[in-house]
């Protein structure tokens, strides 16, 4: 355990070392969670050693370059790349299975929803990847989900200073409705198909 600490730490202080590119670097790779790579993005912040907004950009940036990487796998490589490479990428099959039957189920709305949802973020790009969903619109998605996770986090992680490992157990009470947000979203997504797909059939 002292071990993974010690090098999560020098992670960590790699991502200092480089300011805003750290940032952007550490949500790309994601060697380690998201949510400490903006909440250590937003102790810099409290540290005066970036800016909140600078911060912010970085992690949406990252975030969108991952999530091409990972639409970029399962447009060119499918399926097999998943199976044969996956374990590298800390891509598990059963994830995988499980966001190709969501993004079947629930078309490309649920690139945004998902990314609320621990784990289903990362792997729901391959799905996309693998359906040639339009980049334009799978970009955009990402984006619109980005945007708030990137802020909530970073300001967090400003919030506590000092105190930022403990941004799990700070974020719980604004994760939570942000998810329920997204629910909402999707539900009204399917009530508008279904009223669309009923008018065209009157």
């Amino acid at each position: 355990m002292d071990t993974v600490h010690e090098w999560l730490n020098q992670l960590l202080q790699w991502i200092e070392s480089l300011g805003y590119f750290g940032i952007v670097i550490g949500l790309a790779i994601e060697v380690i969670p998201s949510e400490i790579v903006l909440g250590y993005g937003g102790y810099l912040v409290s540290k005066g050693d970036v800016n909140f907004w600078g911060a912010v950009a970085c992690g949406v940036l990252g975030a969108l370059i991952q999530q091409w990487i990972l639409y970029a796998i399962g447009r060119y490589g499918g399926r097999p790349i998943v199976d044969r490479y996956g374990k590298y990428l800390h891509l598990k099959a059963k994830h995988v299975d499980k966001s190709e039957q969501w993004f079947l189920k629930y078309g490309p709305i649920i690139v945004f929803t998902a990314r609320f949802v621990p784990v289903m973020r990362q792997v729901i790009s391959i799905p996309a990847g693998m359906a040639r969903m339009n980049l334009s619109l799978f970009s955009g998605l990402t984006l619109l989900a980005s945007i708030p996770w990137s802020i909530l986090f970073v300001w967090l992680g400003k919030s506590l200073g000092s105190n930022w490992e403990q941004i799990d157990e700070k974020a719980a009470p604004y994760v939570r409705p942000i998810i329920l947000i997204a629910l909402a979203v999707l539900i009204v997504y399917f009530v508008y198909i279904y009223l669309r797909r009923r008018g065209k059939s009157i």
